[in-house]
């Protein structure tokens, strides 16, 4: 296992400039998840950390030590992949043994540690198959046993799970969080989707545009979002976001010609114009918050989306699968002081009254 740290990391493409000075400590052992939607550089932070780009400014260092110069093969760190990235012609047992044996390892350590790791994904059985004999969730916990194998001390997954189905995805995730349980090794790993992070990670770092958001564990992000971007990327659906004044001494917000009586006064942000965030399952129907007209109702089955508006500005509430309001009707909303969130709508980050 190991620490790595991630100093100053940026990283241009021509005159392109595609990560801007990351930051972060990632401690020994921990499970951190680059977070972001596709294009905001998390894939290309992992191949800076794993040696397969170089960076333009900054430092990678493992366990203290500065790698920027060291090759990839010997960082000691093992990757996952999307594409799972197996030998059509090897067996399974073959493709897990391969990268052991060219390195030149004894044929009765290369054994012990293809069988333990068979054992430890499940997969014994399937050690004399070819990778087409396999599904694709097998054929993912093939490439973790690959990994595993060379015993790293860090683990780097590059959305290995966006080739599976729904089902197969949450199976697999599973597996992953036991492999960590078991092995504590340190690991970094990339995905844009936002229920992969929260159920996988000890700390997630929100990335847009190659910049970092916010870092923090998953209670911390989904209950005080640093800016309104990481607002309107966790959670699902994300949280409502409308432009208001606070009027009335902060007892009261101006949205779009309608009112919204708050919960309690926020006197110190009296007068502002700013951004009011609540998510949507904060927010219940009967209350005394505000009036919005039903759009429409999305049915999840054990809940309900109540989508409308109030003035011009979206609002979606999460409800309860026996209640039914009708499109085109009006439903008063109401909330708890606790679950108000405030943006300031210039920079986008988080205020605190």
């Amino acid at each position: 296992m190991a620490r790595v740290e991630l100093r100053g990391i940026s990283k241009d493409f021509g005159a392109v400039r595609v990560l801007h000075r990351v930051e972060v400590d990632i401690a020994d052992g921990e499970f951190i998840v680059l977070l972001g939607p596709s294009g905001c550089g998390k894939s290309t932070l992992l191949r800076i950390v794993a040696g397969l780009e170089a960076a333009s400014a900054g430092d990678v260092l493992i366990d203290g030590r500065r790698v920027n110069d060291v090759e990839p093969k010997d960082r000691n760190i093992a990757m996952v992949f999307q594409n799972y990235a197996l030998y059509p012609h090897m067996s399974v047992y073959d493709n897990m043994a391969y990268g052991l044996k060219i390195r030149g390892m004894a044929r009765a350590e290369i054994d012990r540690r293809v069988k333990a790791a068979a054992a430890m994904l499940e997969i014994t059985e399937l050690l004399g198959r070819k990778p087409r004999q396999l599904s694709g969730g097998q054929r993912q916990r093939v490439a973790m046993g690959r990994a595993i194998v060379r015993e790293p001390v860090a683990f780097l997954f590059d959305e290995p799970l966006s080739n599976l189905d729904a089902k197969l995805r949450v199976q697999t995730r599973f597996e992953i969080q036991k492999l960590h349980r078991r092995l504590r090794t340190t690991s970094l790993y990339v995905t844009h989707d936002q229920v992969e992070a929260m159920t996988l990670a000890q700390r997630i770092l929100v990335m847009n545009a190659g910049r970092v958001e916010q870092i923090g564990t998953p209670a911390e992000i989904y209950a005080r979002p640093a800016t309104t971007f990481v607002a309107g990327f966790i959670g699902s659906p994300p949280m409502n976001l409308m432009r208001a004044t606070v009027t009335e001494g902060g007892r009261t917000l101006a949205v779009d010609g309608a009112t919204i009586a708050l919960p309690r006064p926020f006197a110190p942000l009296s007068g502002r114009s700013l951004l009011f965030g609540v998510r949507p399952e904060h927010l219940r129907l009967g209350g005394e918050a505000f009036e919005m007209e039903v759009e429409m109702i999305e049915s999840l089955g054990a809940d309900h989306l109540v989508h409308g508006r109030l003035g011009r500005e979206p609002v979606i509430v999460r409800a309860g699968s026996d209640v039914h309001p009708e499109p085109g009707s009006r439903v008063r909303v109401g909330f708890e002081p606790g679950a108000v969130h405030w943006f300031d709508p210039q920079s986008t980050q988080r205020l605190a009254p």
